[in-house]
């Protein structure tokens, strides 16, 4: 399945609302805010990342910040459903598993070659050396 990615700065801030006192609770308001919006839009929350930014000091000096990313993905199906520019068309999933099991499906005997076949014995196989299980 293929996806596509958004990445958003995370809130440095936090974002004042009536009943909220404290400090982290601004922050969690501020972060809800950023991350409810892009739910309405289709975005799954993936992950954060603190990611390394050089970034210009002075005239010819250059100091590295670290930067708080917010990960988003969404399936590219689910873009090319809603009517936006996905890219080329891939073909159902459906369709390449059924292909596949058509080409590599083992060859079953009709109920009439199952009877004059002779039995195979039975037979346990084992894995030796595998946490204490042998072949018996």
């Amino acid at each position: 399945m293929a996806f596509e990615y958004k990445v958003v700065p995370a809130p440095t801030r936090g974002k004042k609302a009536k009943g909220l006192k404290t400090r982290a609770d601004r922050f969690a308001h501020a972060l809800a805010e950023v991350m409810n919006e892009l739910a309405a839009e289709g975005w799954d929350y993936l992950r954060t990342d603190t990611l390394p930014s050089e970034e210009r000091q002075g005239l010819t000096g250059r100091t590295t910040v670290f930067q708080n990313m917010l990960v988003f993905r969404r399936s590219a199906a689910a873009t090319e459903n809603a009517g936006a520019d996905a890219g080329p068309e891939t073909p159902a999933i459906d369709g390449v598993v059924d292909a596949i099991a058509e080409t590599h499906a083992p060859k079953l005997p009709s109920a009439a070659e199952a009877q004059d076949a002779p039995e195979a014995p039975s037979a346990r196989i084992g894995v030796a050396g595998r946490r204490g299980v042998a072949a018996e």
